[in-house]
């Protein structure tokens, strides 16, 4: 027994695999002997290596979407090759604003459920078994499934570690896309990309992120400065984001990114519960909060019970020396 077939949801960011994507092929290789990525558009040479070097063994693509909403189309694709027998026995998608999309729609289409917000995966029989954080990432529980159609996971970044194994380029498969009515209207009309000088906060190797504790939203400018000598990313906790100091693209947490960098520097951030699950599996973790009681202290390897506003500015006069 076991996981016949998984198609995992690929996306693409500047003409490569997405780090979601390759994370998921690196879990999804493991369950099942036949793994295939689903690109909602063209599958180029380099794609195709990208996609082999990770496990994947076929590339499903639609074909070009044009300015369409890859939801609408990847969702109908998936659920028509299921409905004629040629389908996957699990589908994976990253928990990414189009990850999301297309599995609420195949959920819809298949009328099949859909586990969320996982963080590891196992096979139990012919079922998948996720594995979730609830009640703020404090316990976790297992659920498997139990239906006949498709088994549909969202998974959480970073969950798994993208490792290639070597293989050659993928297969490239037509997928058949559907007639999908009056949702097949709606286009992107426009895309606008935020910039950044520094690496991506979810893939940085070093992560500083700010809190309350800096004050004011002017403060923020240390820890950018902090991250910008160390190579980094800047963070931030909800509480900073929630009152428009910064932008959410910057908030690390349960309802933000997961990160897990080498180094997390977390400067005036108590901890709560909401900001630890985002970033507790960091490989070492820094803490600077003059609250010698706070909760961040529990999960770091080094703390530093001081005031950010004299300490930080220390640490960047002495980074900026050695430099």
């Amino acid at each position: 027994m076991g996981i016949s077939s998984i198609w995992v949801y690929g996306e693409v960011v500047d003409g490569s695999l997405s780090t979601m994507t390759t994370e998921m092929l690196a879990k999804a290789r493991t369950l099942a002997d036949d793994v295939s990525v689903v690109l909602g558009g063209e599958a180029s040479d380099a794609l195709a290596a990208e996609a082999g070097a990770h496990g994947a063994s076929t590339i499903q693509a639609t074909g070009d979407l044009g300015q369409g909403l890859q939801g609408v189309h990847v969702a109908a694709a998936i659920a028509g090759a299921v409905d004629a027998g040629s389908g996957p026995a699990a589908v994976l998608a990253g928990t990414t604003y189009d990850g999301r999309d297309v599995a609420a729609r195949l959920s819809v289409a298949l009328d099949a459920p859909v586990i969320t917000n996982v963080v590891d995966l196992e096979v139990d029989g012919d079922a998948l078994v996720g594995t979730e954080p609830v009640f703020g990432g404090t316990t976790n529980v297992k659920t498997r499934f139990t239906g006949g159609k498709a088994q549909i996971a969202l998974v959480r970044p970073k969950s798994f570690v993208a490792e290639e194994t070597g293989g050659g380029a993928a297969a490239v498969t037509a997928l058949a896309t559907q007639d999908v009515g009056a949702a097949g209207a709606a286009q992107i009309v426009d895309r606008f990309v935020e910039e950044s000088d520094g690496p991506k906060l979810d893939e940085a190797g070093f992560v500083v992120s700010g809190g309350r504790g800096l004050g004011d939203a002017e403060k923020f400018a240390m820890v950018e400065e902090m991250a910008s000598l160390v190579g980094g990313a800047a963070g931030a906790s909800r509480a900073i984001v929630d009152a428009g100091w910064v932008p959410y693209s910057s908030q690390v947490g349960q309802t933000g990114k997961v990160v897990k960098p080498d180094v997390y520097l977390a400067l005036g951030i108590s901890g709560a519960t909401q900001h630890l699950v985002g970033m507790k599996g960091s490989k070492h973790i820094i803490a600077i909060n003059k609250d010698e009681e706070a909760p961040i202290f529990g999960v770091a390897d080094l703390g530093i019970v001081g005031d950010v506003h004299n300490v930080v500015p220390k640490l960047i006069e002495a980074l900026k020396a050695r430099a």
